[in-house]
């Protein structure tokens, strides 16, 4: 049999898995989608908070980066209970973080207090909220202009606070998903932010095909890999 034979059985297998797979994604996500709605619902109602409640989801993304989520959660926890969400005192903040778990503890401790500065304390979000009313244009100007947000980051913020539900937040557990079910051909190595653009369209685009809402998407596949449907 000649190589061209086997590469034209090759691609119906191909084809026959990927739907295999893709069934048993909607299998597992209907056992979830209920969960996954609740969990949504409750960024919804943080919408209109301000103050504590911004402040800490703030902490929580920034803190999440390169570390765990269960780490930035404690970090989240220990400033809110320490009385440090709004302290200025940067050396007690990174204290906390490195308890906490966090990585990069010291430049993330004034990062926090530097987004707090901006977003919440002199009422920067609302005025970003009103400027741009795309949510894209807004994570991608916070990615820009606020230290410690990254695209991941900036997008993870405004769906935490009900403001993103359509914003892909490309972390590995999603990477690694968006390739098992043949949504992307492969990963890079590191996102910058045309490659995150392109590969968030594809995400969109594979969540329209499958019938799946975006924002539940994230969460379905962020709790595949993570054992748990978090934040």
């Amino acid at each position: 049999m000649n190589g061209k034979a086997v590469a034209k059985r090759e691609v119906p297998l191909k084809k026959k898995a990927l739907h295999k797979d893709r069934c048993s994604l909607l299998r597992k996500y209907a056992i979830k989608r209920g969960e996954i709605s609740a969990r949504l619902a409750d960024f919804d109602k943080i919408r209109e908070a301000e103050g504590k409640i911004i402040a800490g989801e703030l902490c929580f993304c920034i803190c999440a980066a390169n570390s765990s989520a269960a780490a930035a959660w404690r970090a989240q926890r220990e400033l809110e209970e320490g009385g440090l969400l709004f302290s200025n005192d940067a050396k007690k903040i990174a204290r906390a973080l490195l308890g906490a778990g966090v990585r990069f503890h010291n430049n993330k401790a004034r990062y926090i207090i530097e987004a707090r500065e901006k977003l919440v304390e002199k009422g920067g979000l609302c005025i970003y909220l009103e400027k741009y009313p795309d949510r894209r244009e807004l994570r991608n100007f916070l990615a820009q202009e606020i230290c410690g947000l990254g695209m991941k980051e900036a997008g993870h913020f405004l769906r935490n606070i009900g403001h993103g539900g359509d914003l892909a937040i490309l972390d590995r557990h999603i990477m690694k998903n968006l390739l098992r079910y043949g949504a992307i051909e492969n990963a890079p190595s590191s996102l910058g932010k045309r490659a995150y653009l392109e590969i968030e369209q594809k995400m969109l685009e594979f969540a329209s095909e499958i019938g799946v809402p975006a924002a539940h998407l994230d969460l379905f596949f962020w709790s595949e890999g993570a054992g748990r449907i978090f934040k």
